[in-house]
């Protein structure tokens, strides 16, 4: 139990560095560059995605695993079904129940967080 505590933790942590990553750019691409905000999300979920793996891969699962392009493809696999659930999410809240943008994507990144670690854990680096 405590094992898999540790590496909640550690995914979680490595979450928040994506989360600054993905807030940090979806802000510049939304505010900055007057970009669609779903495409905004779009952008910084997906330099988020490719950090998290890494993070993920030497960190939180101390994996070693040869077939790193396989590997990543499952983990992008994962990502994108985590990136719909997210755009979904997002979606409901802020459109349908009227919750202002960034606090809408904070409920979706927790809800998704369930989902990206246990499918991780299970799937890509199992």
């Amino acid at each position: 139990m405590w094992k898999l505590f540790w590496s909640m933790f550690k995914f979680g942590m490595v979450g928040l560095v994506g989360m600054a990553i993905d807030f940090g750019l979806t802000w510049i691409c939304k505010e900055k560059l007057k970009i669609n905000k779903y495409v905004a999300n779009g952008v910084g979920f997906s330099f988020a995605v490719v950090n998290n793996y890494f993070l993920n891969r030497i960190w939180t699962f101390s994996n070693k695993n040869p077939q790193i392009l396989n590997q990543f493809m499952q983990f992008l696999l994962v990502s994108l079904i985590g990136l719909s659930l997210n755009t979904l999410v997002l979606y409901l809240v802020h459109k349908k129940l009227n919750v202002k943008f960034y606090f809408s994507k904070l409920i979706a990144i927790g809800i998704v967080f369930i989902w990206n670690y246990f499918a991780n854990l299970y799937f890509t680096f199992q």
